[in-house]
């Protein structure tokens, strides 16, 4: 295995996607749509460029990945304040009961991911993984 940053941050977004993917297989969620019901979970009625920011998705991506959210019930766009140009995106109940079962299989990964690390380690970790986020962040904000 390959012990570079880039590539253990690639190889484990991978297994984490993998992961999820396969404990929702059932569900009827497709790539995106669990990301979302979390972000959509704190954030209810965000309008589409919150959301885009957020998810790290582009505009068009979204729209997409909405569409069939909205066609499959999971939630509902409303125009709030009167502006016909900026729609709020709302968790249906059928997206709430969706977006807990995404929220247990992020809780069995972290499970399964911590499963051998202490405490220490793990706010060792978090702590330097922040400052590396952090990092990134700003060097693409600039």
């Amino acid at each position: 295995m390959d012990d570079t940053l880039h590539y253990l941050i690639m190889a484990n977004q991978m297994l984490v996607q993998k992961a999820l993917l396969e404990q929702l297989k059932n569900t009827g969620l497709t790539i995106g749509q669990p990301k979302i019901l979390d972000y959509l979970k704190e954030h209810d009625g965000s309008n589409q460029k919150e959301i885009a920011r957020a998810c790290f998705l582009e505009a068009g991506s979204l729209t997409i990945i909405l569409n069939k959210m909205e066609e499959k019930g999971l939630i509902e766009r409303r125009i709030l304040n009167g502006n016909r140009r900026s729609f709020h995106i709302f968790l249906t109940e059928e997206g709430k009961k969706k977006q807990q079962l995404v929220a247990d299989a992020f809780l069995e990964i972290e499970k399964k991911a911590l499963s051998n690390i202490s405490e220490k380690e793990y706010e060792q970790f978090i702590s330097v993984y922040q400052k590396i986020y952090s990092n990134l962040q700003s060097k693409t904000n600039e």
